[in-house]
């Protein structure tokens, strides 16, 4: 279950932020599968978590977009990291509409839980 955050500047207008929530779910999934987790393409509630907020006053970035995505860590996506990390990165840049993007994947030993 990958957790998104999207900081984004003054600049990105509501356009490319519609377009990166409906663009995000997808290319994420496709991104941090593995024969552990694999992605079918039906996502359910609780598979993909995204918070949006804008840069505040005493941020500081030199990115209009900058995406930060956690996921569990499993040996099938720590292998291949920069490269999903470079799939997203395309995919973002794409839907953002700008080249100013910056996306970081961390893959944590982590565990997840979830209620009905």
């Amino acid at each position: 279950m990958p957790i998104i955050d999207v900081t984004y500047g003054p600049a990105v207008a509501e356009e490319p932020l519609l377009r990166l929530a409906r663009t995000l779910p997808h290319a994420v999934s496709l991104a941090v599968e593995c024969p552990e987790e694999p992605y079918d393409g039906a996502l359910q509630p609780g598979d993909v978590e995204i918070r949006f907020r804008p840069r505040g006053p005493y941020d500081v970035s030199g990115l209009d977009v900058v995406v930060e995505i956690r996921s569990k860590w499993f040996p099938g996506r720590a292998e291949t990291r920069q490269e999903r990390c470079e799939q997203l990165c395309e995919a973002v840049v794409a839907a953002a509409g700008t080249r100013s993007v910056g996306v970081y994947l961390s893959l944590p030993v982590a565990a997840w839980s979830q209620g009905e």
